[in-house]
């Protein structure tokens, strides 16, 4: 049992919930630090997942910021390619690239969100074409089934700049987002046959994210920590994702 990796599961799901995120990417990060297989890194990161974003999907739900009709439009294209990219086969080298990639991304995206979420609230919401949220939803979830995330970190910040809705609306879509995703992605993942658990190893983490799941979803943090953390948690996924990539580039 790591002690280490069981208290930074713990953080990452507290801080990352308390915003309507999982925190997959983060979890990946980590787990690749500590020098875990590819095989365990996708259904660990995806069940971590699933055990957070529940518990804040439903907290959304109680709260009525949850509009599953205009959900509907994002999640109904990503169902089918999460599984697809589930089942996806990658070499170790190919995917080791892929998640370097896609944590400079997120990391990215990260910090951008923060700079486009003062005005997404602002004004009336642009026209948009019919197409571009089943295109969202499609791609995002075909890279998270691939992957191993749950793509809110992806989607929250492109709905933030096409003003898709309130700020708290908008969270409450990227966390069941990142719940149909990572279920889908992780049955994928299952039917595939490629997959390891290790239940020494991942009881511990899932019972870790649990907890911090739940104290993230409940708590107000306010907005100038949660900032600061935001960018500290950034630049971390930044390094690792960048490290990653460094690896294996060569």
């Amino acid at each position: 049992m790591n002690i280490e990796l069981i208290l930074i599961f713990f953080i990452i799901a507290a801080v990352y919930a308390s915003a309507g995120f999982g925190g997959g990417s983060s979890y990946l990060a980590a787990m690749a630090v500590f020098g875990l297989a590819m095989e365990t890194l996708r259904p660990t990161a995806l069940l971590c997942n699933i055990v957070v974003v529940a518990g804040g999907s439903w907290l959304f739900w109680k709260k009525g910021l949850l509009d599953f009709r205009k959900i509907s439009y994002i999640c109904l294209a990503s169902i089918p390619l999460a599984f697809l990219g589930g089942l996806t086969p990658l070499k170790e080298k190919t995917f080791f690239l892929l998640l370097g990639a896609s944590l400079v991304v997120s990391a990215i995206l990260m910090i951008f969100q923060k700079a486009v979420t003062p005005d997404a609230s602002s004004g009336s919401a642009p026209e948009r074409p019919s197409w571009l949220p089943p295109a969202l939803g499609g791609s995002i979830g075909y890279l998270s089934g691939v992957v191993g995330i749950g793509g809110g970190i992806f989607l929250s910040p492109l709905l933030h700049l096409l003003r898709w809705d309130a700020p708290k609306n908008i969270a409450a879509t990227a966390s069941f987002f990142i719940l149909v995703n990572s279920v889908f992605g992780f049955a994928g993942q299952v039917w595939s046959g490629r997959f390891q658990l290790d239940p020494a190893l991942v009881f511990p983490l899932l019972v870790a994210v649990l907890l911090g799941g739940q104290i993230g979803s409940r708590l107000n943090v306010m907005v100038f920590m949660q900032a600061q953390v935001r960018w500290v948690t950034a630049i971390l996924v930044l390094y690792a994702g960048a490290n990653i990539l460094w690896k294996n580039l060569g």
